[in-house]
């Protein structure tokens, strides 16, 4: 009987568990929804055993769907949300602090104290000083939980993103690592040494023996001795990581665009790190046997997550697929501009600050209106990223491959592809940072072949090529650089 690759893909707002066959067919697929908690504002948090039990939950699901068992599992791939900090003891597992999500801004005050040191900062990591990152994460946790910051230099307290989380407890607290992806979104890893840095460390007062052992991404991370003392562990990879791989852009100057609860632009640049002067981040595609591969990011914090408020906060639709019917049933958007910016603006503006806001209403606008512009807005956003990203690589990008929930809405992908003037390419299996994951685990056990067969295995349902001239598409970025601009300025008078 043939076997299967589980890739468990823990994102923001779901986790899901999906079986993948040897020609990277979907076989069963399990999704569960993962609550977040907003304290104060700007604050994202989430429970981490909320997190730990719904990836329990799917993982089963999706083996009783499939009608299969654990030896039906050829090994496992793991990928991730990144940057979300998760700090537990070592002893029970259990967190002394809820899990704060990589959108969170709570860590703001931490990050404004080292705006001398961001040069320094960036010539080390690749990154931009930001509370989207780890590191201001993980210190806010041990400046503000009584004792931890000495629980954790005794050793009684472990740090990890959510791969290590997950490792840990499928492992039944046998491993505590992490991969090269992941670990250089921290802020605290070094990608031209690829170590944990001792001076990062130290500025930011982090006990590096709560931190775990960094692996390349095709690592043996132990058994899953929680469910199977036979089956392994074989791949971790951040999610925008495991996108590219999945998209197989194993070439210099490939790129992606996932649109899931934040937009992630990755262009693979090779075995050198490119350091960006256009608000771009440099990160870690890969490590595949020890040998690196470099990306270029561009990040956009509010993707498909306006859709989400659209359905939670607005309530003007029930559910997410519903939006492409309402921002279709009107013939424009009515002049209305969006900018959502609930948690303050990504690439290139890297502003903190910003908030959403919503130009160019009249008596006459509608709920449909206000959900056409906020689709419009991810792909405005998207083209910021773009243009920074083409100008920094030097190259004229001609295609964009996509995925990503968001990605399913077929106005979004029509709009987007007007306004970059390029032809958009969506695969046929639109969970490609599932798949990036199952690839990576499956050729570590030799499941899957070269990485000239995983990309023969590329398949494209759909092509959106652009309906409208460039003039139309220019005039319509131009109308959104103003809504930008007028938020920003906005928050100075709060």
């Amino acid at each position: 009987m043939e076997k299967y690759v589980l890739s468990i893909d823990q994102g923001t707002t779901s986790s899901r568990a999906i079986l993948f066959d040897k020609r990277g067919n979907i076989i069963a697929t399990a999704q569960e929804e993962v609550s977040l908690i907003y304290p104060h504002e700007g604050w994202v948090e989430a429970d981490a055993l909320v997190i730990w039990i719904s990836v329990v939950n799917v993982i089963n699901e999706c083996l009783i769907k499939a009608n299969a068992t654990w030896a039906d599992i050829d090994s496992i791939g793991i990928t991730n949300q990144r940057e979300t900090t998760v700090v537990w003891d070592k002893q029970t597992g259990k967190p002394i602090y809820n899990a704060i999500i990589w959108q969170s801004r709570q860590s703001s005050d931490i990050c404004d104290k080292f705006n001398d040191k961001k040069e320094y900062i960036h010539n080390k990591t690749g990154l931009l000083i930001n509370p989207f990152f780890s590191a201001s994460k993980l210190k806010f946790i041990l400046d503000n939980v009584e004792g931890s910051r000495e629980r954790a230099k005794r050793g009684e307290l472990l740090f990890g993103t959510i791969d290590s989380w997950l490792i840990y407890r499928l492992t039944n607290g046998a491993v505590h690592a992490t991969d090269t992806t992941n670990a250089s979104r921290t802020m605290l890893y070094n990608i031209f040494d690829l170590k944990w840095d001792e001076d990062l460390l130290k500025l930011f007062d982090i006990p590096k023996q709560m931190l775990p052992k960094v692996f390349p991404c095709n690592h043996d991370f132990g058994t899953a001795s929680y469910f199977s003392t036979k089956v392994h562990i074989y791949a971790v990879l951040g999610d925008q990581q495991a996108s590219l791989f999945g998209h197989a852009c194993f070439k210099e100057g490939d790129c992606k665009n996932t649109y899931g609860t934040g937009c992630f632009m990755l262009m693979n640049t090779g075995s050198t790190p490119i350091l960006s002067k256009n608000g771009l981040l440099t990160t870690v595609a890969w490590n595949i046997d020890g040998k690196v591969s470099y990306a270029l990011e561009g990040s956009v914090f509010i993707g498909g997550a306006v859709i989400q408020w659209l359905r939670d906060g607005l309530k003007c639709i029930s559910s997410a697929p519903e939006v492409d019917g309402a921002a279709t049933s009107v013939k424009d958007n009515g002049g209305v501009v969006f900018v959502p910016a609930f948690v303050g603006l990504g690439t290139p503006y890297w502003d903190n600050d910003v908030r959403g806001t919503i130009f160019g209403m009249t008596r006459a606008t509608t709920e449909n209106h206000i959900c056409r512009a906020a689709l419009e807005a991810i792909a405005f956003q998207t083209k910021d990223v773009f243009d920074v990203m083409a100008k920094e690589a030097k190259i004229s990008l001609t295609s964009l491959q996509v995925d990503g929930g968001a990605s399913k809405s077929d106005y979004l992908m029509q709009f987007q592809s007007d306004i970059l003037q390029i032809n958009i390419e969506k695969p046929c299996c639109t969970e490609t940072t599932a798949l990036g994951a199952a690839f990576m685990a499956g050729c570590k056990s030799k499941y899957f072949g070269s990485l000239k067969e995983i990309s023969m295995m590329r398949c494209i349902e759909k092509e959106f090529k652009p309906q409208i001239d460039a003039v139309s598409a220019q005039n319509a970025c131009k109308t959104w650089e103003c809504a930008v601009q007028s938020a920003r300025t906005f928050k100075a008078f709060k």
